[in-house]
């Protein structure tokens, strides 16, 4: 009876350890997917002051 419950107790840790791996691989893959977001966030915004800004003329 005490090895089925060290068993299961083994087993348990194990996918707490799996799972937190896993998290650990999210929360990078999210840190990243922010990080592009805010790149293009960004150059949205250096694109659309870009097109308001008038543009010096050549002289003729």
């Amino acid at each position: 009876m005490l090895g089925l419950l060290e068993a299961r107790e083994a087993a348990a840790r194990e996918r707490v350890e799996d799972l937190r791996e896993e998290a650990d691989r999210a929360a990078q893959a999210l840190e990243a997917a922010e990080i592009e977001l805010d790149r293009r966030v960004i150059a949205r915004g250096e694109l659309a002051e870009a097109w308001l800004c008038p543009m010096p003329r050549p002289p003729p």
